[in-house]
């Protein structure tokens, strides 16, 4: 079901009340607004509440809650073989495919490497955080000093990937790429600011050092009142994430389609829905946790087509500066607008401009959708809708929320009230696949690339960006600090509190299910596959399925699958050249730069080598195992099988 747009008004209106009269911010037309009594929010600045929040009554269906309140009715402890596996996967990335002298992934390109990044320190943020049910026999001495070695290990690895990025090479790519890299870093900064909340909270130090003055005195204090070392390391990740996020900014273009995200400024007008989740989820993340850059370079300079009004770009940039807020807030509500959903509730890819091109034609609606779903579409916006919730207690952002999160767990061909697959593989024949659903079957998520082994590197990052972004949604709701200055509902706020974890544990069946499947088609040295559905099909004896066999619909009502095929050469995407050499159409905002493809993916020649490898009685390995198909396993392969198994650590096993 396609997210409400009266909804996203009350919403923007809810932005209104909450941070308008904090910052000066301008309100929306009274004409626009006819809801917004409908939702009255559960954070509120005021010294007495203007409305009355109405609790929410549940994020679920009505048969997934009968199943719900009787499945967990008895919490259980974690089960650390699933963090156990966290780390392993963890390991793997990093011992196989991360090269600590050059600070990267050599193998991935500029925008995976950000995601991979991205995905260690969200690992790493999960361990600090588990740590307390990691025991040891040793001392305690010892124990601490063990797991601090683990995370710091980690976290030298974040540090040396932030040289080793290279961050001139993303400047000049793709709105979506530069967006990665402030999600990246705003993940590194939680990472610290977590593990120094749990481990280096300084008040209890110095409450510490004051109740046994004696016995901490002169050499003492000073070792007893450091912070955690980190927070060193925050400025620079602040200025990176800043200067990123103004760089995408100028992407923002209202000329064509009413708002929006243009995708590549280096090919003709494509809205689509990664870039503008990005905007949104980019947006309110540094809101919520850019904890401000006083420094002034390297900035280019461009125009702030958000904030048109502002222009001095070298102002100081501080904490919860609403920018950012009303950034993520009107690109919810353009995103809503755009009809980018289909009839099963899932994002498509974007739209182009119909007639562009032609001579005369004064069209500038987006009215040529693109019907690829991708999987990755499903899942960044969530951490904009999490984050929403956070800035504005406003309920019907964790509702879209859940709304989307179902239809996608649908998808995969997985019933949430009997908590198993709606089809029986055990009733299939040896060498035929379970049936798609339209982003998976048999209850896995698949990319439409994925049985084919025909993914390009693009498509082998998908699925791990959905579970990390599932993981960011599904994180217990807090109160704001009394600090905050924001007032709370404490009865509503209850209410929304128990029906979000409800509704993020009644998915713990369907990640497990992932998850067990995924653990299934690693190889002897802990790699994880791109085809995770292989996993559960020990008993196959068939050929491994092709394009031309795999059960998924292709064609021109499916969309144009131009991430794992290559954007066509043809003007529905590329500008024509003119008589006179010149480029054609003006194109709505600037360009950060080069190439129209952006970087080029790269091929791993070692394992097309071993797909030639015989295996046992002649076969070749590719006959063995699926996963050695096409580009086989990789450093996105990994990150993809991490995100997923910390998201059934931290949702399903660590929140019980």
């Amino acid at each position: 079901m396609t997210p409400s747009p009266v909804r996203v008004i009350y919403h923007l209106g809810a932005f209104v009340a909450i941070a308008g009269a904090a910052y000066g911010i301008p309100g929306i037309g009274a004409d626009k607004s006819p809801s917004i009594q409908e939702e009255c929010p559960i954070f509120f600045t005021a010294a007495a509440k203007r409305c009355d929040p109405i609790a929410p009554k549940g994020f679920l269906p009505t048969n997934v809650v009968t199943v719900e309140r009787h499945r967990h009715k008895d919490h259980h402890s974690p089960d650390l073989d699933v963090l156990a596996d966290v780390l392993e996967a963890m390991q793997v990335m990093q011992t196989e495919y991360f090269a600590p002298w050059l600070g990267t992934w050599p193998d991935s390109i500029d925008w995976t490497g950000a995601v991979m990044g991205t995905h260690i320190s969200g690992a790493a943020r999960s361990l600090s955080e588990a740590l307390i049910h990691i025991n040891s026999n040793q001392e305690s001495a010892v124990d601490w000093k063990l797991k601090s070695n683990l995370i710091d290990s980690y976290f030298t690895q974040i540090t040396a990937y932030y040289f080793g990025q290279d961050a001139f090479a993303i400047r000049n790519q793709a709105y979506d790429d530069i967006l990665w890299v402030v999600l990246g870093w705003l993940e590194a900064i939680q990472l610290i600011r977590t593990h120094t909340d749990f481990y280096f909270n300084m008040n209890t130090q110095n409450k510490t050092a004051a109740s046994e003055a004696d016995a901490f005195q002169g050499i003492g204090n000073f070792f007893t009142n450091q912070t955690y070392h980190g927070n060193l390391w925050v400025p620079a990740f602040s200025h990176r994430a800043r200067v990123f996020w103004d760089l995408a900014s100028s992407g923002w273009d209202t000329e064509l389609c009413g708002g929006g995200m243009v995708w590549n400024p280096r090919l003709l007008p494509y809205k689509n829905a990664i870039t503008n989740e990005l905007f949104i989820a980019g947006s309110i993340s540094m809101y919520l946790y850019f904890p401000g850059d006083d420094n002034e370079s390297p900035f280019s300079h461009h125009r702030d087509t958000m904030n048109p009004e502002d222009p001095d770009l070298r102002t100081y940039s501080g904490p919860r500066d609403a920018k950012y807020l009303k950034a993520a807030v009107e690109g919810y509500k353009w995103l809503v607008d755009s009809n980018m959903t289909d009839e099963r509730g899932l994002y498509t890819d974007g739209f182009h401009i119909s007639g562009y091109t032609d001579t005369g034609n004064n069209n500038t609606k987006c009215d040529e959708r693109n019907n690829m779903v991708f999987s990755y579409n499903q899942g960044v916006l969530l951490t904009g809708l999490r984050g929403l919730w956070d800035a504005t207690g406003a309920s019907s952002f964790l509702s879209d929320g859940h709304t989307l999160i179902q239809n996608v767990i649908k998808a995969t061909g997985y019933d949430l009230a009997s908590d198993t697959p709606l089809d029986d593989i055990s009733s299939l024949r040896s060498d035929e696949l379970p049936r798609w659903h339209g982003l998976g079957r048999a209850g896995v998520m698949e990319d439409t690339c994925d049985a084919s082994g025909t993914c390009s590197q693009d498509g082998q990052t998908f699925k791990g960006i959905f579970f990390h972004h599932l993981t960011a949604f599904c994180a217990p709701l807090a109160a704001p600090t009394p600090e905050s200055g924001t007032r709370v509902d404490t009865r509503a706020f209850h209410a929304a509190r128990v029906s979000h974890a409800g509704a993020c544990a009644s998915y713990g069946g369907w990640l497990g299910h992932n998850a067990r499947a995924a653990l299934g088609t690693r190889d002897e040295r802990g790699k994880f596959g791109q085809w995770w559905t292989a996993g559960l099909l020990a008993d196959w004896t068939g050929p491994w399925p092709s394009m031309a066999d795999d059960g998924v619909p292709r064609g021109a009502a499916s969309g144009i699958d131009y991430r794992n095929y290559g954007v066509p050469n043809d003007t529905t995407w590329r500008a024509p050249q003119a008589p006179d050499g010149r480029s054609g159409p003006h194109l709505p905002v600037e360009m950060p730069l080069a190439n129209p493809d952006g970087q080029t993916q790269r091929p791993l020649n070692e394992l097309r080598r071993k797909r030639r490898t015989p295996g046992a009685g002649g076969a070749s390995a590719e006959d063995e195992d699926p996963n050695t198909r096409g580009r086989g396993r990789t450093v996105e392969t990994q990150g993809g099988g991490l995100a997923l198994l910390r998201a059934y650590w931290e949702i399903a096993q660590h929140a019980a």
